[in-house]
């Protein structure tokens, strides 16, 4: 702050050619570096969800709910425990991923009401000493109107010097926006892995050869790049609420510490995302005659079963199915729990998935 001072205070009366101005007396006026530090740190997480995070998560919902309708009616096999499970619509998947991160959106928003709070009039230790009545609401409605954004007067100022807590509950959002795209990276690669010794469920763009040695080989480098960023700011995180927790008495002077983590975090999350859609989401496609051969493979089709034949014999044929390398098709009828056509008549996947 006090360099920022300085300057002005130079740059001022250099086009004054007087010196009409002074870094403490006159820029500094009514303000203390430590009001404006805390104020500058809510004005730039304010700006960053704003301009950065939420065109980044715009677009990563706009391209999910895009994938949704093309890929409309297409069934595959559901995976708990990474084991199989039955049957859901593709769509159904993506619209996980859509909700997701229109929940984390949902959490960003919850935080802007407390970073719209500024410590602006509070001055050395939150009593507003050197500071006239009023100074503070005049400059959260000059800085609301230059920068287009609300800010309002924090009613402790107190709070507001000493606490931290704002940023780090927009940090934990941070994390838990980093969460929900490790999961989602995780799941489409996963999905992706093979292309032909794998689960191979979906084809995701090639960017670039993945080998120095296997021709051809392609890797899930936005996966990855991906994943690495939430890393990252998981680990951002840890270290903002330690910093967010050192308030002794009357000040918080960590706070370099968080502003540069949450600069950090908000920046490559929004990078990130941005380069995910662009180079992923694109053109990710469904696999849809490996999903197809997935889901009528899968033992646990017999869920369905379990109100016909009952759950003990379903896990039975299951089971025997398995350890007889035969279709479910195929044990049910030598187990003579049901004739083939009365299988067919209950085995039907998409009678499985309620939309």
């Amino acid at each position: 702050n006090m360099n920022v001072n300085e300057v002005i205070t130079m740059l001022g009366n250099e086009w004054a050619h007087e010196e009409i101005l002074h870094q403490n007396d006159v820029v500094n006026c009514s303000q203390s570096s430590n009001d404006t530090f805390p104020a500058a740190l809510h004005i730039m997480c304010v700006m960053e969800i704003q301009n950065l995070l939420f065109p980044a998560l715009d677009r990563m919902i706009s391209d999910f709910r895009r994938l949704e309708d093309e890929n409309k009616g297409i069934i595959k096999i559901g995976r708990t425990h990474l084991q199989d499970a039955t049957p859901l619509y593709f769509s159904q998947e993506l619209s996980g991923y859509r909700s997701m991160l229109e929940h984390s959106k949902a959490q960003l928003e919850a935080v802007l009401p407390f970073l719209r709070e500024l410590a602006c009039g509070a001055t050395a230790v939150g009593s507003g000493i050197n500071c006239p009545k009023g100074f503070d609401q005049m400059v959260d409605d000059l800085l609301s109107e230059f920068l287009k954004e609300s800010f309002v007067p924090d009613p402790n100022k107190f709070h507001a010097l000493t606490s931290k807590d704002a940023c780090a509950f927009y940090s934990g959002a941070l994390k838990s926006l980093a969460a929900n795209l490790l999961k989602i990276a995780n799941d489409i690669r996963w999905l992706a892995c093979g292309p032909r010794c794998g689960i191979g469920e979906i084809v995701i763009p090639a960017n670039e050869p993945g080998s120095s040695i296997m021709p051809g080989k392609v890797n899930p480098t936005q996966c990855e790049a991906l994943s690495m960023v939430c890393v990252q700011v998981m680990g951002n995180d840890g270290a903002v609420g330690i910093a967010a927790s050192q308030g002794n008495f009357e000040l918080n002077v960590y706070m370099p510490l968080i502003a540069y983590n949450l600069d950090q975090s908000a920046r490559l999350l929004a990078d990130a995302m941005i380069s995910f859609s662009e180079h992923l989401l694109q053109g990710l496609k469904a696999n849809q005659e490996k999903m197809e051969s997935n889901v009528h493979d899968s033992l646990m089709l017999v869920t369905c079963l379990n109100p016909v034949i009952g759950y003990k014999k379903a896990a039975q044929a299951a089971q025997y199915a398995y350890q007889k390398d035969l279709t479910l098709k195929e044990a049910i009828v030598q187990l003579d729990f049901l004739s083939a056509e009365q299988f067919d008549e209950f085995v039907v996947p998409e009678k499985m998935i309620q939309e």
